[in-house]
């Protein structure tokens, strides 16, 4: 198996290692997924009904409102939260949820290092937020 090292800025501390989901154009903060069940259930997209439970979360940014921190929060508080978030760029949305969640985040990846094109859905990815390093095995 291919192994792949990148580094971003540690946002949010912590070890943790799953496998990825991939979402490149983000999830809708406001109902794009069912907190009590992680299910993506946003409309368009690419990844609705599969489950962000227990993965590497691997987005480009938030998208949509400050509803981000609440949904998501609200996933955390069921149990139904990823172990980790990878956003090629940090912004203010995913930040506010990067804090009220507190699970290991990943930030601010240099242009030819984007998680969304580097890693893959059931890639497996180790990342550490204290160091900002991602291990991914191409699956």
């Amino acid at each position: 198996m291919e192994k792949i090292i990148i580094k971003g800025r540690g946002a949010i501390k912590g070890i943790v290692e799953g496998e990825a989901l991939v979402c490149p154009k983000s999830i809708a903060g406001w109902g794009g997924i069912d907190p009590a069940t992680g299910i993506i259930k946003e409309p368009m997209n690419v990844n609705k009904g599969k489950t962000i439970k227990d993965k590497i979360l691997v987005m480009s940014g938030s998208k949509g409102s400050n509803g981000w921190s609440c949904y998501f929060g609200a996933a955390r508080a069921a149990g139904s939260a990823p172990k980790g978030w990878l956003f090629t760029r940090i912004d203010s949305s995913s930040g506010v949820a990067s804090a009220v969640m507190q699970i290991p985040t990943i930030v601010d990846f240099l242009e030819d290092q984007d998680p969304c094109e580097l890693i893959s859905d059931g890639d497996w990815v180790k990342m550490d937020g204290n160091t900002g390093i991602v291990e991914i095995l191409k699956k």
